[in-house]
């Protein structure tokens, strides 16, 4: 293993996973979704894309939550891309179901954006997906990291890890 693998938070082992353990992301941002036949394969289990999907969206809408919208980031020059993803799927998700995206940044490290997710049962009993994703601020413009975050977005990012890392 790299000194790079070993200093990357991992994933919960899948047989590791108790319900005692899913009270932790009691305090993250919480987007719930009902899975719908476009979701899904043919034998109507999500596939394994629409994971993504739902957290992009439940990330998106933690911004939203709290007066940041992806657009005006957009105005300002700054994209956030994904350069980093690790998922694992612990159980599958069927069609019908009703599902909770659980989503929380967990820091920002110079123009790096971490966050956590987790996809749970309505009831917080099962455990389907969690992930770890990680962003990089970029200059639309010129198409190339920013040294920094803009003062503002940095600000804006303090107040989320504020609200969903006590």
């Amino acid at each position: 293993m790299s000194d790079e693998q070993s200093n990357q938070s991992q994933l919960p082992p899948t047989n590791a996973i108790e319900v005692s353990s899913l009270r932790q992301f009691d305090s993250w941002f919480e987007y719930p979704v009902r899975v719908h036949p476009h979701h899904t394969d043919y034998a109507g289990i999500v596939w394994h894309g629409t994971y993504l999907s739902w957290m992009e969206e439940a990330r998106v809408e933690c911004l939203r939550s709290i007066g940041i919208e992806f657009a005006d980031l957009v105005a300002l020059g700054c994209d956030l891309p994904v350069v980093e993803l690790s998922i694992r799927y612990h159980r599958s998700v069927q069609l019908g179901m009703a599902v909770v995206v659980k989503a929380r940044m967990i820091d920002v490290t110079g123009v790096r954006i971490n966050w956590d997710y987790a996809i749970v049962s309505t009831d917080g009993q099962q455990l389907f997906v969690t992930a770890k994703v990680t962003l990089v601020a970029l200059d639309r413009d010129r198409g190339k990291i920013m040294r920094q975050l803009p003062s503002n977005v940095k600000d804006a990012l303090a107040k989320v890890s504020a609200l969903h890392n006590n």
